[in-house]
């Protein structure tokens, strides 16, 4: 047997295979790094986002006046009918009917 054949045919079969690094090679290669780059749109909605948690969910200026003229009796005279007419009318205008 001829070791110099031998170490030819070993050669073939070892330059298919995929050489593997060592734990350093990983080491000295620089680390990947991620980047996050966001739109203007996408940074219009954080903003308004932002605002709206803000903003307190009960509007204690409103409810105020509110209350004083339930107190004071100024929406006693009101009906349900008449409530639901004004709706429809706003309603309409809105849509645009007739």
């Amino acid at each position: 047997m001829r070791i110099d054949a031998y170490n030819q045919i070993s050669q073939l079969y070892s330059a298919g295979k995929v050489k593997r690094k060592g734990p350093a090679a990983y080491a000295q290669q620089a680390a990947p790094t991620d980047e996050l780059q966001i739109s203007s749109l996408g940074k219009d909605f954080q903003t308004a986002r932002k605002a709206v948690a803000d903003a307190p969910d009960v509007r204690e200026d409103v409810i105020a006046v509110a209350k004083q003229n339930l107190e004071s009796g100024k929406y006693d005279n009101l009906s349900g009918a008449s409530f639901a007419d004004k709706l429809l009318q706003k309603y309409e205008a809105a849509q645009g009917i007739a």
